[in-house]
């Protein structure tokens, strides 16, 4: 028997390997098994089985198999081949996204090196700036060192020629140590009685002769009448181990090893609320149960303005579905939506519900996964990853909040939207997919204005609660008057003074983090940049320091001016930091808490800082985009914004649609129950037709401005867009990378609008200088995009065989969220 199997890697096609005889009934579709690969050991996914092989050279077996169970079957490995195909990766890449991290084997390449021996060769050195001399430095310093950090450490890929030469000297020795999984099975060990209690008892008048702490450790386990945890006894009975060891030579206990699961525990809770249906709700239920009683592929967009209910109707229909035996996905933006959406899930759904997010250990994700593939757990909860959860017959999807950008993957390969790709997975999956939203993306309204999409509306909030009013501040007018008190307004002031007196909740909003956004010199004008990127960097009072956010480079707050010496620095700009500081200057009594990436990096902290609001023990939240997603807080009655423009000002296609989106979510936190609402938004140009929509809560209004926008400047949903991001450390190389990328688009430019390479506007990131080509397909001309991925794969394909900049990272994206 053989097998195909792909790798994580970017090689688009399969490998053939023989199964060795002990393996051949285990192997299937849908397994993960280790395999060489090259000189090195990987682990890979079985796509296909064949008793036969045309292949004449001699064909390595496998190593060994990672899964016992198939967690993707032939209908999940279209949906795979799909996303690689779309997003232009390789199927592995595709595939490395159903699998939790750190459970994978591979081999990594080590160097030992003689200390003493290197450090000769480097003195024999007449130069030593050369790569080999670089080199020789590093190994002269270290013993041990992995292949990887050398190429990290020296920023140079191609030492493998340097340091095999080195071998044959003897300078160095190269080996090749299979690491095992970051996470495995846990296990404990447990201890039962060997016989039944009444044989327990008759033996106790012998044992108390010589040990009272055995008889202890047995009246435990008799009134527990279940096997206990070994270190749990122990503890207990503040006895040893040795005690255990003699009662199990006596045959009297047994000593085994159990499994454990590592569960996650949601700490935010929540009491199950009594909820009446609106008349409204219904009907949509009555809608949505159609596909899903015909096991038919529908796609829906739940438009519901923010209080209307939207998480009830999720909740209800996920109980339709969970009635006829089928499995729910829900998807939810990241972590900041996920306690609550959690909580009420588990409140309805108990012991089937599984979560998968980043704060979850690699065990707790490991397990859940683990119960996924065992059919324990029938609805899935998380952010974008918990769309590849390995779930069989699945009834439904939902995606919460579909316009969030953090439905696009940024950091890995295949850079695929999980909004999208949810609409092909229900598609193979023969079932509805349901996106909510109150402020949906352009593309998915018009999908739905056109008749792709079916649109389901529900313009009322639930519990008579009705919209908060919202004023706009104008804060260059109120500086005139002097009406200012640090980056607040009087009115925002006097209203959170007027709202904490009727002891009701706050929420503040300013989206960036830390204290001061920029460290600017009166004198000289210079401002304090980082070093490796082409950002201002960041104070953060709390630590006192400089911070990129792009790099997470930290450097001290400098005491002078860098360039020409001056004490005049100017701390400029505002961060949720600042936000806080001078809360708690304003109203010293109050208990003020701030929500945003730096202050929510401990396991569990959200939930605490949710559930301490919940109860009133906080008075005023202050967060980034956090505090808009999905906050469902009666109390809360006040919604502030420090500043509108942090975000419309960012020169991007879907800038003025993610300022919309964002202040009209925050402002949805405000006025959910029967106490009205507010909302003040300070700014310093109130009469952006964006903010005038806010005021007037008019998506309709919004959306018929930015779709002409959109349309006059050739942008989606009119057309797709690929994007292709040179990056290198000299930039020379990416500049010259990127010209000879735009070359080869040319031969394929009939039909598409190709722009010719441009700086990006953030220009370096890590060190690194990046370029980038747009290219556009009109949908009329290219429906589905071929022509578009084609070009770009051609291409990429051309480059890689005839580029001398083939070492030049190179990034591909489909159909990017932003262009910056």
């Amino acid at each position: 028997m053989f097998c195909q199997v792909v790798f994580p890697l970017p090689f688009r096609n399969a490998f053939t390997y023989s199964i060795p005889d002990e393996l051949i009934d285990s192997v299937k579709i849908g397994v993960r098994v280790v395999a060489p690969f090259g000189k090195r050991v990987l682990t890979g996914f079985v796509i296909a089985l064949s008793e036969t092989t045309e292949l004449k050279e001699k064909i390595k077996p496998i190593r060994d198999l990672l899964d016992e169970n198939p967690f993707f079957d032939k209908t999940a490995l279209k949906f795979y081949e799909w996303l690689s195909d779309y997003y232009l990766s390789s199927l592995g890449e595709a595939l490395r996204n159903s699998v939790p991290y750190g459970t994978e084997v591979e081999s990594k390449r080590k160097v030992v090196s003689d200390k003493d021996f290197c450090k000769k060769l480097l003195n024999q050195e007449s130069k030593k700036n050369t790569p080999r001399a670089k080199l020789l430095a590093a190994l002269s310093q270290k013993e041990v060192c992995r292949i990887s950090q050398l190429q990290k450490e020296l920023k140079n890929k191609n030492i493998l020629s340097t340091l095999r030469s080195l071998e044959k000297i003897g300078a160095v020795t190269l080996l090749n140590e299979i690491d095992s999984a970051k996470v495995r099975i846990k296990k404990a060990k447990f201890v039962k009685l060997s016989k039944p209690a009444d044989e327990i008892y008759a033996l106790l008048p012998e044992l108390e002769k010589k040990s009272t702490k055995q008889i202890i450790v047995l009246l435990e386990l008799i009134s527990k009448k279940e096997p206990a945890a070994l270190s749990e006894l122990l503890k207990k009975t503040n006895s040893a181990a040795s005690t255990v060891n003699s009662l199990e030579k006596k045959n009297i206990v047994q000593v085994y090893d159990q499994e454990i699961e590592r569960v996650y525990s949601e700490i935010y809770q929540e009491e199950i609320k009594q909820i009446t249906l609106t008349e409204q709700q219904k009907k949509i239920i009555e809608r949505l149960s159609e596909p899903i009683d015909k096991n038919t592929f529908e796609t829906f967009l739940l438009h519901g303005v923010t209080g209307s209910g939207k998480t009830q109707i999720y909740i209800e229909i996920a109980k339709k579905v969970i009635e006829l035996g089928k499995n729910v996905i829900i998807l939810v933006p990241e972590i900041s939506l996920t306690p609550q959406i959690t909580a009420r899930f588990i409140n309805h759904f108990g012991g089937l519900t599984a979560v998968f997010h980043s704060r979850m250990s690699l065990g707790e994700r490991y397990d859940s996964w683990r119960g996924i593939v065992a059919g324990k757990y029938r609805v899935v909860i998380g952010p974008r990853s918990a769309l590849f959860a390995p779930l069989q017959n699945i009834g439904l999807i939902v995606v919460d909040e579909e316009h969030d950008q953090s439905y696009k993957q940024q950091d890995l390969i295949p850079k695929y939207h999980a909004r999208d790709a949810a609409v092909i997975r229900s598609k193979f999956s023969n079932c509805p997919v349901l996106f909510g939203s109150a402020t949906p993306s352009i593309e998915s309204m018009y999908n739905a204005l056109s008749g792709k999409f079916t649109l389901l509306e529900l313009k009322e909030r639930v519990d008579n609660a009705k919209l908060p009013h919202i004023k706009l501040v104008d804060i260059t007018i109120e500086k005139k008057k002097k009406r200012m008190e640090g980056i607040f307004s009087r009115e925002l002031l006097d209203e959170i003074d007027n709202r904490l007196k009727k002891k009701e909740s706050v929420i503040i909003l300013q989206n960036r983090r830390g204290f001061a956004t920029q460290i600017f010199c009166n004198d000289c004008g210079e401002v304090v940049t980082c070093p490796d990127c082409s950002v201002s960097m960041v104070h953060h009072l709390n630590k006192n320091i400089l911070q990129c956010h792009y790099c997470r480079i930290v450097r001290p707050v400098p005491k002078a001016c860098g360039i020409c010496g001056s004490l005049a620095l100017k701390f400029f700009g505002t961060g949720t930091q600042r936000v806080e500081d001078e809360l708690d200057y304003y109203f010293p009594n109050v208990k003020v808490e701030r929500v945003d990436s730096d202050s929510i990096n401990r396991k569990g902290k959200l939930s605490e800082i949710l559930n301490n609001f919940r109860k009133g023990e906080i008075d005023i939240l202050v967060g980034t985009q956090m505090v808009s997603k999905g906050l469902d807080f009666s109390n809360v009655t006040l919604v502030g914004v420090v500043s509108a423009e942090t975000s419309l000002w960012i020169p991007d296609f879907r800038a003025d649609e993610r300022t919309f989106q964002l202040l009209t979510q925050v402002s949805g936190r405000s006025g959910r129950s029967e106490k009205e609402g507010e909302v003040i938004i300070q700014t310093q140009n109130q009469k952006h037709f964006v903010l005038q929509k806010i005021l007037m809560n008019d998506y309709d209004g919004f959306y018929e401005k930015e779709i002409g926008l959109r349309e006059q400047g050739e942008y989606p949903p009119f057309t797709r867009i690929g994007l292709i991001e040179m990056k290198d450390e000299k930039e020379e190389l990416a500049r010259a990378a990127s010209k000879e990328f735009f070359s080869y688009l040319q031969k394929h430019q009939k039909g598409l609008k190709i722009n010719p390479p441009t700086e990006a506007i953030i220009y370096k990131i890590k060190g690194s200088y990046r370029f980038q080509i747009l290219i556009k397909s009109h949908k009329k001309i290219d429906p589905s995009g071929k022509l578009l991925r084609s070009a770009i794969l051609n291409s990429f394909i051309e480059f890689n065989q005839k580029s001398r900049y083939r070492g030049v990272k190179l990034i591909i994206d489909i159909d990017p969220q932003s262009i910056i």
